[in-house]
């Protein structure tokens, strides 16, 4: 079969230690070395060093976990690495049931027999974790939001039955005012602003419940946890917004209401967009 990497590297990757074969190709059977190293940095970095001795160019792993992560990190820029999906490597015919994990890698990669899977630049990894750290705190969000309205359905209060988002200005008010110990419909009720005013009378209804100190022990403990929710995706969105602005790439858009929709990714080189009026449109207009 056709050597396309005479000079090639499998990696055998653990939580705490890789296992390394260089494969080294020559008349007849190719030469083989096999050592093991930790994972720390200070020993991936003599992984690098041993690699190069052998004049190494080209290095092939598994995508195990997490774990081929920091391996990334420090064999990328000095190596043509192959991360490949572990299904297509148990796939291919042939293997020796003797023969190691790190050698077979590296007799595939030698052979052109690894298909590479796909890894974003730096840039878009981070943003990938920063948008999927956004993703599990407005989950979160949900939930908590959700317990809350449970709280107010036990303790009688039927406010979300009126306002149509209780947990606005309004209805946060309110809830406040409950957990302060307030317990007059009128008084509740008076706190609406904007047009949730109009339905004053409605309010008085929906707010004669029966509040325990219980209920109101609850609704303190849940909207400490949605205000810190609620400020961790600010920092989120704010740093979001920061590495949009530096590299161009997206801009975020909203919908009615100012409730988060998403980001809108900018081709390579694009214009900034101009936004139509929140209360006609919300999707971007080019400029």
């Amino acid at each position: 079969m056709e050597v396309l990497y005479p000079r090639c590297c499998g990696l055998d990757v653990h939580k705490s230690s890789i296992t390394a074969c260089v494969l080294l190709a020559q008349a007849g059977k190719p030469l083989k070395h096999i050592r093991r190293f930790g994972s720390a940095t200070r020993e991936l970095l003599e992984l690098v060093a041993w690699l190069r001795e052998f004049g190494v160019e080209h290095v092939a792993m598994e995508s195990t976990g997490v774990y081929w992560k920091p391996v990334w990190n420090v064999l990328e820029g000095h190596f043509q690495i192959v991360l490949a999906n572990a299904q297509h490597i148990k796939a291919v015919p042939g293997r020796k049931t003797d023969t190691k994990d790190c050698q077979w890698i590296a007799e595939l990669l030698q052979h052109g027999l690894l298909r590479a899977s796909y890894i974003p630049s730096v840039m878009i990894r981070d943003l990938r974790d920063l948008t999927r750290a956004r993703t599990s705190l407005s989950q979160e969000h949900s939930r908590i939001a959700s317990r809350i309205q449970k709280v107010l359905e036990d303790a009688n209060i039927k406010l979300a039955s009126v306002a149509s988002n209780a947990l606005g200005k309004s209805g946060r008010a309110m809830l406040e005012a409950i957990i302060g110990g307030e317990e007059s419909p009128e008084r509740l009720a008076d706190l609406a602003l904007g047009h949730l005013r109009l339905k004053i009378p409605q309010l008085q209804t929906a707010l004669e419940g029966r509040v325990r100190d219980h209920h109101r022990f609850l609704l303190r403990s849940l909207l400490r946890q949605l205000q810190f929710l609620e400020a961790e995706i600010a920092l989120l969105d704010a740093r979001l917004d920061e590495i949009g602005r530096e590299h161009l790439i997206w801009q975020r858009h909203w919908i009615v209401g100012s409730r988060f929709q998403g980001w809108t990714v900018l081709p390579h080189g694009a214009s900034s967009l101009k936004w139509a009026s929140m209360s006609h449109s919300s999707q971007p207009q080019p400029i």
